[in-house]
C-alpha cells in the first residue's frame, strides 16, 4: 500500500511539473489562441520532436480530419469562432504571417513551412507540435487532479487500517501498541487496615 501511495504521489507531482507551462497566447482580434513550442517543458518538447513519434501523431491528425472541418470557414469565421489547439496550430499558418510578396521583413519560420496542400498544411510546423502538446497538457492536468483524489482516498484507507490494527493489538495486550511490561503498584492506605482486620478475625475464630 505504501509503495502504491508513493508511486501515485510521484506521478502526480511529475504531472503537475510537466503541465505547469504552456496555455497558449492570446491573438488580438481573434477568439482562438496560438501556441508556441518553446513555452512547454523541455521533456515534452523532446518527446514531440522525435521523428518517429511525430510521424505517428501526424497520421492520427490526418485520419481524424480535424482540419477538414475548417475548409468551409469564411474569413469572418476566423474572426468569430474558436479553434481547438490542434486546429489552431496545424490547420492554418500563424496569424502573424504576411504573404504579400513585397514584404522583406523576417517572419516566423512556420510561415515558410505552411502549404495549401490538404496533406501538408502546417503539419510540420512547430505551432502544430505545440497544439498537440497543449491537448496533452490539458488531459494530463485532468489526470493529475484525479490522481490527487485517489491519493487522498488511499491515504484515508491506509490510516483507518493502521488505526484498526493498533486497536486490535491494544485489545489483546491491554497495553498501548509497543508497550507490554509489568509495573509495581503501591497498595492504597486502606489495604493495610483490611489485612490487619482479616488477621484478627482468623485469630478469634
Amino acid at each position: 500500500m505504501l509503495f502504491l501511495i508513493a508511486t501515485l504521489m510521484g506521478l502526480t507531482i511529475f504531472g503537475f511539473v510537466v503541465t505547469s507551462q504552456g496555455r497558449g497566447v492570446e491573438v488580438p482580434g481573434r477568439v482562438y489562441k496560438e501556441y508556441r513550442l518553446e513555452d512547454y517543458s523541455p521533456w515534452l518538447r523532446n518527446k514531440i520532436k522525435d521523428p518517429d513519434y511525430w510521424r505517428t501523431i501526424r497520421s492520427c491528425i490526418l485520419g481524424s480530419k480535424t482540419c477538414a472541418k475548417l475548409a468551409s470557414w469564411t474569413p469572418l469565421d476566423y474572426l468569430e469562432k474558436d479553434m481547438s489547439p490542434v486546429q489552431s496550430g496545424c490547420c492554418k499558418p500563424p496569424t502573424s504571417c504576411n504573404y504579400n510578396m513585397a514584404t522583406v521583413e523576417p517572419q516566423d519560420t512556420d510561415c515558410y513551412r505552411w502549404s495549401n496542400a490538404p496533406t501538408l498544411l502546417c503539419y510540420e510546423c512547430d505551432s502544430c507540435k505545440a497544439g498537440v502538446l497543449e491537448d496533452v497538457r490539458r488531459d494530463w492536468h485532468k489526470l493529475s487532479v484525479l490522481n490527487i483524489v485517489m491519493l487522498v482516498f488511499l491515504i484515508g484507507i491506509y490510516s483507518i487500517g493502521c488505526c484498526a490494527f493498533q486497536n486490535t493489538r491494544r485489545a489483546e495486550t491491554d497495553y498501548p501498541y509497543g508497550e507490554n511490561r509489568m509495573t509495581k503498584v503501591r497498595p492504597r492506605w486502606d489495604y493495610y487496615w483490611w489485612r490487619w482486620w482479616q488477621d484478627k478475625r482468623e485469630q478469634l475464630y
